[in-house]
């Protein structure tokens, strides 16, 4: 446990900044698994925008925030290209 006052003051604020992150965090988990599962431009929008926020907060890693990013950008060019390949047998 802290002793002086101002490491009792900074317990009590990394507190807070815990609570703060983890729900940052929480939301941009379940940003991304909806974006994974319905691969809708919507709602990799959301799931990107939510991630830039947070790395600009350094909630996490700006290089995680990339490589999320990067990996919902996939998702978008695979269902693209899936639609843009339709057969036509004649």
């Amino acid at each position: 446990m802290p002793v002086t006052t101002t490491a009792k003051r900074a317990l009590r604020g990394s507190k807070k900044k815990e609570l703060v992150n983890k729900l940052i965090t929480k939301k941009i988990e379940v940003a991304i698994r909806v974006a994974k599962k319905s691969k809708s431009l919507e709602k990799v929008l959301i799931a990107t925008s939510l991630i830039d926020r947070a790395a600009k907060k350094k909630v996490i890693h700006k290089n995680k925030a990339a490589r999320v990013k990067s990996q919902l950008s996939k998702l978008l060019v695979k269902t693209i290209k899936s639609k843009g390949k339709t057969s036509k047998k004649g």
